[in-house]
């Protein structure tokens, strides 16, 4: 009997959630063993079932490998057995390899997977990898996949951020990896909310779109969806977009920044009658990137560079500060956290003009920068030794 959630029988939660586990060498035994323990743990919170929650879990490595796939296991107590027999793989932190594999995993039914249900991704690492892994992440979240990333505390902070699911407060842990008990009914909770039947949803909102998700009502045989888009103080410029039965989803793209928008999802099925869902969804303020940079305390070798920091709801994550010499050569930069809108550049060459370059990094995984050119003055000259005064008489010293 599958437990209650809620108030609702866990029957009525379906959904996909595939665990991400870093099982490379570059995690300690100990850590891998902490990490294991806490996938099992959660695991055992969720109401896994034949018709439920399905889980699987893939290891990151040399080589992806699936330890388990999708509706092996039918309970989470079996799941969480599971998982803890599973054995580290060692290798190398290939990620992105891993996130490709994991694409294929989520909509194959080879694999286990099922059309039409939620997707979600937990993915828990340790800041680290050997390949680029924003790529295939934003190809997963393209398709709807919900990805939670829970990093135990060495990764980068804008690039995690970009690679999770919007907003990453919700979806982004930093946990030691003695703490990682303290997130369990946390995240068991939003894995919940991103699998529970809902009407249509908005998600992954920006200033320029967002993700529109709903309940699967169709089928591929069954009929069709009309998605209406359109400006709440200009109705006639509507946005018209049909979709196959079995879709779930679909993302708006190229919207105006601070606008309402009215959406109406229109379910055309040539079975039943099945009424139409509207959402009003508002896009976020424009992305401003840093403006006005100011070069001060210019020294032979040193220089302050400060600028007008990104504002609003959509503020930037942080800032990647990078100088260079105007004529060529090595180039060096410097992370400035959010709330922060200066930073001292050392190690400079003197009397040389530089190139300076202040980037902002969003949530949304954009990036605006400015750039401004700056000069360090000539060190002082060396001065010739003053001649010293020679004595006319008396005796040496």
């Amino acid at each position: 009997v599958l437990p209650w959630v809620w108030g609702l029988p866990a029957s009525a939660l379906q959904g996909d959630l595939l665990f991400l586990l870093d099982s490379s060498a570059s995690v300690s035994h100990y850590e891998f063993n902490r990490v294991r323990e806490f996938l099992g743990r959660l695991a055992a919170l969720l109401p896994v079932g034949p018709g439920a929650l399905r889980a699987s879990l893939v290891h990151v490595g040399s080589r992806p490998h699936t330890e388990f796939p999708f509706g092996q296991h039918s309970s989470g107590s079996a799941v969480q057995d599971a998982i803890r027999a599973a054995a580290q793989r060692m290798g190398d932190t290939n990620t992105g390899l891993a996130l490709a594999y994991a694409k294929k995993q989520l909509f194959a039914k080879a694999a286990g997977a099922r059309p039409g249900v939620p997707k979600v991704l937990v993915w828990v690492t340790d800041g680290g990898s050997s390949d680029p892994v924003g790529p295939p992440m934003q190809e997963l979240k393209d398709l709807g996949v919900t990805v939670f990333i829970v990093s135990t505390g060495r990764g980068n902070l804008l690039e995690l951020s970009a690679a999770a699911s919007a907003p990453a407060e919700k979806h982004l842990h930093f946990v030691d990896v003695d703490d990682l008990h303290i997130i369990t009914q946390a995240l068991r909770g939003s894995i919940l909310d991103a699998m529970w039947p809902q009407q249509l949803h908005a998600s992954e909102v920006t200033s320029s779109g967002f993700r529109l998700a709903w309940p699967s009502l169709l089928t591929a045989d069954s009929g069709y969806y009309v998605l209406e888009l359109a400006p709440s103080t200009d109705p006639g410029a509507a946005r018209r977009q049909q979709l196959p039965g079995n879709a779930t989803g679909w993302a708006w793209t190229g919207l105006d920044s601070d606008t309402d928008y009215d959406v109406a999802l229109v379910p055309e099925s040539n079975v039943r009658l099945l009424r139409s869902q509207h959402l009003r969804v508002r896009t976020l303020p424009e992305e401003t990137g840093p403006e006005l940079i100011v070069v001060s305390h210019t020294r032979p070798r040193s220089l302050r560079v400060s600028w007008a920091p990104a504002l609003g709801p959509d503020a930037a994550l942080g800032y990647h500060v990078q100088v260079g010499p105007l004529r060529g050569g090595a180039a060096q930069s410097v992370e400035v956290p959010a709330g922060e809108n200066s930073t001292t550049l050392q190690g400079l060459a003197p009397g040389t003009a530089y190139l300076v370059t202040v980037t902002a990094a969003f949530r949304s995984g954009r990036e605006r920068a400015l750039s401004a050119k700056a000069c360090t003055p000539e060190g002082e000259r060396s001065r010739a030794p003053r001649p010293q005064p020679q004595r006319t008489g008396g005796r040496e010293p």
